[in-house]
């Protein structure tokens, strides 16, 4: 009996959520639909983590919460000893939005990047056959719990744990293949493992949340092209089995920095998606940012970046103008603006002029077309 109720319950909400994912507009076509109705996400993931007040992650039981599991919600699946998120279980919006997009059809290979909990993979197996889905994550103990779990929920995708960046060979080409993890650059493995009129689908980011998804095929020269899509989305970047070195930032120090009025009206420039990412492509090191408080009313009052040769400035809003502080050997601030300007001169290009080439020794991002203006992503730091 209580068996029967649960499946009824877990069911219930599940094609509720389909539903909604429909009505939406992120699901048009009825595999997808039926797939999300079908797959049982709690089972999936059965613990989910959540922070505190006071940071602290904290597990929590996802049976005892299918309303907020069988929601358009990210659930943070793997905390790592340093405290950070390391693993989820995507949105399910966002994963059926990234299906329609693969447009993945009955006897099409698919290898997807970054198995996770195994929940994408499970909607690929509904639709696709477990025969035709290939699924790789770097963590062997993750990749042996979700094949576990899609065992116990009948479906038996391919999983392998290997390096992303690498694919899996042995079992290409693939007509279709899906990153759910960010890259900075496209890997040419995945070129090289694709089939003639295949498709990529994946979040590139030169820095934190500076890019989006873009989709590309395979031309008949073998490059690929594609275009950034127009909803922006993030995902967690892609680990290897060596951590990357990346010398950490000089201390911020204020002895040498200038304060100035800047004129242009854009302090939160990460806000502005399609501009954040140009300008982390047009600078020679990501920047981070973060939103800095009034000390009194513990309010958000401007922006703070910083680059990790301790280049660092902050914008602080007062009355009806802003002020930049900025610091350290380069100005920050001021190759912002640079490059603000650039943006402007653009035309202001959003997602939809923007797109990607992708060749063996050379990836570049242009606007409105490939013959267009055009600039190289950097090279990936490992």
């Amino acid at each position: 009996m209580t068996t029967t109720r649960g499946a009824l319950e877990w069911r219930l909400r599940a094609q509720r959520l389909a539903d909604q994912l429909v009505a939406s507009g992120d699901i048009q076509d009825e595999r997808w639909h039926a797939a999300v109705a079908a797959v049982p996400r709690h089972l999936l993931v059965p613990t989910a983590y959540e922070q505190d007040q006071s940071g602290r992650w904290m597990p929590w039981s996802t049976v005892d919460d299918l309303d907020r599991v069988y929601s358009p919600e990210t659930l943070i699946t793997d905390i790592d000893p340093a405290g950070l998120a390391v693993s989820s279980s995507t949105k399910p919006d966002l994963m059926a939005r990234m299906l329609e997009l693969l447009d993945a059809r009955p006897g099409h290979r698919v290898l997807e990047v970054g198995t996770g909990t195994g929940y994408n993979a499970a909607l690929l197996s509904h639709a696709l056959g477990d025969e035709h889905v290939h699924s790789v994550d770097i963590d062997p103990d993750l990749v042996d719990a979700a094949r576990a779990r899609l065992a116990a929920i009948g479906y038996r995708p391919t999983l392998a744990a290997v390096d992303g960046a690498a694919g899996l060979p042995e079992h290409g080409p693939y007509d279709r293949i899906i990153a759910t993890c960010s890259v900075p650059r496209v890997p040419w493995a995945w070129a090289q493992q694709l089939a003639d009129d295949g498709v990529i689908l994946a979040d590139v980011k030169v820095a934190l949340s500076a890019g989006n998804l873009v989709r590309l095929t395979r031309e008949t020269d073998g490059t690929l092209t594609g275009r950034f899509t127009t909803r922006w989305a993030g995902f967690m970047a892609m680990r290897h089995h060596t951590a990357p070195t990346i010398p950490g930032p000089s201390p911020t120090s204020r002895d040498d920095a200038t304060t100035r009025p800047t004129s242009m009206g854009l302090a939160r420039v990460w806000e502005t998606p399609p501009l954040w990412f140009l300008v982390n492509l047009w600078e020679p090191q990501p920047i981070g940012f973060g939103i800095t408080l009034d000390p009194a009313t513990r309010q958000p009052s401007g922006a703070r970046y910083r680059a990790e040769d301790g280049s660092w400035c902050e914008i602080t809003s007062r009355a009806d103008r802003c002020i930049v502080t900025e610091g350290g050997p380069r100005r920050l601030w001021s190759n912002i603006e640079h490059a603000t300007t650039r943006w402007r001169a653009l035309g202001e290009p959003g997602w939809d002029r923007l797109g990607l080439t992708v060749s063996a020794d050379q990836q570049t991002v242009w606007v409105d077309h490939p013959d267009g203006p055009a600039w190289d992503l950097p090279a990936e730091r490992r």
